[in-house]
Order: C-alpha cells, then sequence, then structure tokens
C-alpha cells in the first residue's frame, strides 16, 4: 500500500480506503489510485488480512450429500446470503458416514471456518457433547442436538400432512408413500413425513394400506423410479404417489411415463422441497414448499449472532431452536 501511495501521490490510509471500498475518497483520486495499483500489480493478500483480523472468511456448509438438488440449491442460497455479509462459503460432503461427520467436526477442521452450518444423519447428542466447539455453529436438520446449540428444523410433520390431506381431498384413496417408514417413531426425516402422512388419513378417516409405505435406500432420482416400479410390478393398486424428496418424485414420474399411465388422469404425484426444477418438469411438479428462502436467511441471522457473540459460549446469546412453520403446497400440474 506505501508503493501505491507514493506512485498515486496520496497517503497509505487512501489507498486503504479505496481497497475496503469506503466512502469519502473522489471519483478522480479513486480512478488514480486503481490504476496504480493495475500498473503496479498490486494484490491485497487476503490470508494475511485474516490471520491478522483473527478470521478466515469462511463459512464451512457440512452435508451428507450433493447429488439431489436440496442441499445443491440451499447452498446457493447460502453462499448469497453470506456474500452480502462479506463471507463465503465452503462445501464439504460426508456421505452420511458417522466417521466423516466426526472428522468434520474436529478441532483442526473447525478452525478452518469462521462459522459452521451442519446438517447430521448419524451423529447424536451424546457425540456431540464429546467435542469441543468453538467454531459458531448453526445445526439444520431433524437429528437431536444438545440444547447449548442453534439448531432449525422444517415443518415436516406439517408439510406431509398438508400434501396427503390435498390429494385425499382430491379423491385420492390409495397414496403409495415413497421413502416412508413402517415405524415411524424417531425423529428423522422420513419418520416424521411418514407421521404427517398417517396424521392426514386419520383426520380424514382413511385407512392406510400398510403395502403403499415404500422405505428406500436413498431419495434420489434413480431411487424413486426402482421403487415405483417394484410398487408396479408387486401388484399392490395405487391413485396418488407422495414422494419424501423433489428429486424421488423424478423418478417416479419415469416410471410411470415407461408403464404407460397418465399424471394426473391415472395418478397424482406430489412431491417434497419444491426445488427450483420442479416448474419445468414435463409435467410440472406439485411440491411442498418448507419456506426454502425464509429458512436460509434464519440459519445465517442465527449464525451471525453467534459469530458476533465470539462463539457458542455466553449466556448474553441463547442457543435457539427455529422450527420453521411456514410450508405451503405449490400445485402444479401432477396433482388434481
Amino acid at each position: 500500500m506505501i508503493d501505491v501511495a507514493r506512485e498515486a501521490g496520496v497517503s497509505a490510509m487512501t489507498v486503504s480506503n479505496v481497497i475496503n471500498g469506503r466512502t469519502g475518497v473522489s471519483a478522480e483520486t479513486r480512478l488514480r489510485v486503481l490504476a496504480t495499483i493495475a500498473d503496479l500489480g498490486y494484490q491485497v493478500n487476503h490470508a494475511a488480512r485474516h490471520l491478522r483480523a483473527g478470521r478466515t472468511g469462511a463459512v464451512g456448509l457440512i452435508v451428507p450429500d450433493l447429488d439431489g438438488p436440496y442441499y445443491a440449491q440451499l447452498a446457493t442460497r447460502l453462499a448469497r446470503d453470506l456474500h452480502e455479509r462479506g463471507l463465503h462459503l465452503v462445501l464439504e460432503q460426508t456421505n452420511a458416514s458417522p466417521e466423516r461427520e466426526l472428522e468434520a467436526i474436529s478441532f483442526g477442521r473447525l478452525r478452518m471456518y469462521d462459522g459452521l452450518i451442519m446438517s447430521l444423519l448419524r451423529l447424536d447428542a451424546a457425540d456431540l457433547d464429546q467435542v469441543s466447539f468453538e467454531t459458531p455453529v448453526v445445526f439444520i436438520g431433524e437429528r437431536p442436538v444438545p440444547p447449548a446449540f442453534d439448531h432449525i428444523m422444517m415443518d415436516n410433520v406439517g408439510g406431509a400432512r398438508l400434501a396427503t390431506r390435498h390429494l385425499l381431498k382430491s379423491g385420492a384413496r390409495r397414496i403409495a408413500v415413497i421413502g416412508g417408514r413402517h415405524d415411524d417413531g424417531t425423529e428423522d426425516m422420513p419418520s416424521l413425513r411418514t407421521r404427517g402422512y398417517r396424521q392426514a388419513h386419520a383426520e380424514l378417516g382413511v385407512e392406510i394400506d400398510p403395502r403403499l409405505v415404500v422405505e428406500v435406500e436413498s431419495f434420489t432420482t434413480p431411487s424413486g423410479f426402482r421403487a415405483l416400479t417394484w410398487l408396479q410390478e408387486s401388484g399392490v393398486p395405487f391413485d396418488a404417489v407422495f414422494a419424501f424428496t423433489d428429486a424421488a418424485a423424478m423418478g417416479v414420474l419415469r416410471a410411470l411415463a415407461d408403464a404407460g399411465l397418465q399424471v394426473p388422469q391415472d395418478v397424482q404425484v406430489m412431491g417434497f422441497d419444491n426445488g427450483t426444477e420442479t416448474e419445468f418438469l414435463v409435467p410440472r411438479l406439485s411440491s411442498v414448499e418448507p419456506g426454502n428462502g425464509a429458512m436460509a436467511e434464519r440459519i445465517v441471522e442465527l449464525l451471525d449472532r453467534r459469530m458476533a457473540a465470539g462463539g457458542n459460549g455466553g449466556a448474553e446469546v441463547p442457543p435457539q431452536v427455529t422450527t420453521m412453520v411456514n410450508a405451503r403446497l405449490v400445485l402444479r400440474e401432477t396433482t388434481r
């Protein structure tokens, strides 16, 4: 900066103001400083800047996978909101492995970030109690976490109940659920959405054929295709399908088309997540909108307040547990 200041005939503070986008510098002076920077090939050493400030400028997002659209689109929203705060997002994938999840929250890895956003699938509250978290962290998803942490969840039960009620009220009586659980007593995503599915049937007095609850090994498009193909080959009749992710619903639509069935005339289809691709499918997919944009904003708000407080400790910043309750249906061409 001193070299740039000398060459441009200004003070080092003026150069600093130009580099950091501060006001109070005339347009003429700003242009002269920028031209001098270009001539001299000066570059800001971001690593040194963050080291001096005690920050990395990075926020980690730890997710099970990036195969489906949900986490990729969540990452896009978070990256946008964090960029507005001068931070950039770093993605890590755990493949839903408990070892990889533990590795992601090891002390050395946590020091790489100013804050962490993590979706757990395998570790539980007892595992997290064994880890010392100095880095601010916000957990997302349904897995229980210790009460000392910020935690945000979507309204899985309410969203699934809305979807199932609509299908039942539009005339469906045999709704296949792709990704359901026969035992919905746990607090993970498929169990909670199965709970909402069962609640809607109970509220409207419609019995459930247990053969229509189809468990899957994942919630990807190929998995949805295989599940629906298996259901057809089993001979179990159905007049609607509620897939627990949009990605699985895409596979369902492909399987129905291969079988010569029309949607929604023969079979109605409902997804969950309302990803950006749903309105471009043929036919356009009806889906549960769980408040994606608001959820990303809330995650960043929680992380921001925790980072401002310097970490996870401190009674002045009590942990927040937030359940998004603004789930709504976005009805398109796959439902009546």
